[in-house]
């Protein structure tokens, strides 16, 4: 477990986080490795990592578990 500045507990790492803010705008494994320059075996350890945290069997459950614990946050798309 991560405490961000505001004291507040974390389930996410920095990193993680990144990943899956990326993650959720559609981005492939291979675009979050170019973004964040590492490599795309590092992404997908971190995407399973997340995935074993949250007791869940892919991407999109976590993803879904992670806006409902309210851990990443999905921005309105622009009108």
């Amino acid at each position: 477990m991560h405490i961000e500045r505001s004291g507040i507990p974390r389930l996410l790492s920095k990193r993680e986080r990144e990943v899956f803010v990326l993650l959720v705008q559609n981005k492939s494994t291979k675009d979050i490795a170019a973004q964040l320059f590492i490599s795309e075996k590092t992404v997908r350890n971190h995407i399973s990592n997340v995935m074993q945290k949250l007791h869940v069997k892919g991407r999109a459950q976590a993803v879904v578990e992670l806006i409902r614990i309210g851990e990443i946050v999905i921005e309105p798309l622009p009108m």
